[in-house]
């Protein structure tokens, strides 16, 4: 089932990376952006990460990011955590919150990417090395976002149509914005 726009979010508690759990109900001052990726190597997922951190120095005052992989933590760190990420990588092998949020794979989503994304493709594989390796889970999910206010309430649910497609980054940006104002 999707979640949309107003609904509150489902609570979890997950063990972090860094081995902090996190747990969505406890009290927040700032919005959040909770993001569901594929796997840890694969090269869209990537480009998106290094996408929120080169952008979270404008973000960080107002909003805060826990990504959520469909790896193992060892896969993560291998792949992703090559990176310096500012905000907390959640695994999720047993793909729980994936299910709890209701975020899909798709074969038609896998297709497109590979025909409407083909410059990003080569951006994170050419440019910046994000170079595809081992797959845990299915090669085909979907990646989601979800914007999340103080409340829990779900500001902006985004569940993407291909592989490579979260909530644009113009938007997160007005979504803060918003907020900001409130």
């Amino acid at each position: 089932m999707r979640l949309i726009n107003s609904n509150i979010a489902p609570d979890f508690a997950n063990l972090d990376l860094g081995n902090v759990i996190f747990k969505l109900s406890k009290p927040r001052e700032k919005l959040l952006l909770l993001a569901f990726f594929r796997y840890a190597s694969c090269p869209l997922c990537n480009l998106r990460v290094h996408e929120l951190i080169t952008n979270y120095h404008a973000l960080k005052d107002n909003l805060d990011i826990i990504a959520v992989f469909q790896s193992p933590p060892d896969k993560i760190k291998q792949y992703v955590g090559k990176q310096d990420i500012p905000f907390p990588i959640v695994p999720d092998p047993q793909r729980k919150l994936y299910q709890l949020y209701g975020v899909k794979s798709s074969w038609l989503g896998f297709g497109k990417a590979w025909t409407i994304k083909i410059s990003q493709v080569f951006d994170a594989v050419l440019k910046h090395k994000y170079l595809p390796g081992s797959i845990e889970g299915e090669i085909n999910r979907i990646p989601a976002d979800f914007i999340i206010g103080t409340d829990n309430k779900i500001i902006k649910a985004y569940y993407g149509n291909d592989i490579g497609d979260h909530l644009p980054l113009a938007d997160i940006f007005s979504l803060v914005k918003q907020y900001e104002t409130r």
